[in-house]
């Protein structure tokens, strides 16, 4: 999720940022680190029936200044969903059990606050950004109809791709108090309600059958989500084969900018306000390392974005 920057004093960028366009001929694997590697354990065990996702193992991690689950996800558990087929979909028990692991109930005022403000507070920003998501967007036409968004917030992104005929969406988010404002930009897109369905989860847990959609949407996600590759892993398995999953993210500054240092300095304040979102992750590097087989990004700067510069733009292929 996007910050608000009202919050921080006015500080422009003054470096140049040139256009970056990065291709990966062959497909790489996750680095092993140890988070991750001890949340796949945690998955296989789940799969064979040795672990209880609801025990009292499951810790928290402090050490990144942000909290880790050392939990499982129950990934085995889940199931396809479809509009028309409400049975597909978890059971509300199981899919607010491994939602709470990774995103802990906040209050209803909070949330419903939260929402408000990104339904409100973000029109000169997408006002600005609105020429890049054309251009992205345009590669859903005639090519995508099972499309999944992770983090749909309040649906800014929906008008540029839902009103092509015989389109699906599924709409990911952990904020329920999300759905109305989702909901309602899709209907103003032209998406019919059948064709739609808000799911209350997170990105690190998709409850989607494996090569299930054409194409995954993220924007301004990844900054936000506990586990960055976790969450990628599960782009990759939700797409089909030769899928396109396209990002907006913004990234740390290059090190040494004066842009850099604030953004160090007011990381932990930004993740308190912001419902968790990072100025300083490198999301770049972790998507061109995912394993998709290839990826093409560009670098941008934002003037509505402030701090939350630069931005990532870009296209990976399943």
């Amino acid at each position: 999720m996007l910050i608000h920057t009202a919050l921080y004093p006015k500080f422009h960028c003054t470096q140049k940022v040139k256009s970056v366009n990065s291709s990966v001929s062959e497909s790489t694997t996750l680095k092993d680190v140890p988070f991750h590697s001890q949340m796949q354990n945690e998955l296989n065990q789940l799969k064979k029936g040795v672990k209880d996702p609801l025990s009292s193992s499951n810790k928290f991690c402090f050490c990144c200044s942000r909290r880790h689950f050392m939990a499982a996800l129950g990934a085995a558990a889940l199931l396809p969903i479809h509009p028309s087929h409400a049975s597909d979909v978890l059971s509300p028990a199981d899919s607010m059990a491994m939602l709470n692991r990774l995103h802990p109930p906040r209050p209803d005022w909070y949330e419903e606050f939260y929402a408000t403000a990104m339904n409100t507070s973000m029109k000169s920003y997408e006002v600005e950004i609105e020429g890049y998501k054309s251009e992205l967007f345009a590669n859903l036409r005639g090519q995508a109809k099972q499309i999944l968004e992770i983090g749909i917030g309040t649906g800014p992104n929906l008008k540029y791709y839902a009103s092509e005929g015989g389109t699906s969406v599924y709409g990911v988010d952990p904020n329920r108090k999300m759905e109305k404002y989702a909901q309602a930009a899709a209907e103003t897109a032209g998406l019919p309600a059948a064709n739609f369905k808000f799911l209350h989860a997170v990105s690190e847990s998709l409850p989607l059958r494996d090569a299930s959609v054409d194409a995954v949407i993220g924007t301004l996600v990844l900054c936000s989500v506990a586990d960055v590759n976790l969450t990628l892993q599960e782009v990759r398995r939700v797409l089909k084969p030769g899928g396109i999953y396209l990002f907006v993210e913004h990234v740390a500054a290059a090190d040494g900018t004066a842009l850099r240092f604030v953004q160090g300095l007011l990381d932990p304040l930004q993740q308190a306000v912001a419902d968790g979102c990072h100025f300083t992750r490198k999301t770049g590097k972790n998507i061109s390392e995912a394993g998709f087989s290839n990826v093409d990004s560009r670098q941008v700067v934002l003037s509505t974005a402030s701090l939350i510069n630069p931005h990532i733009i870009g296209i990976a292929r399943n």
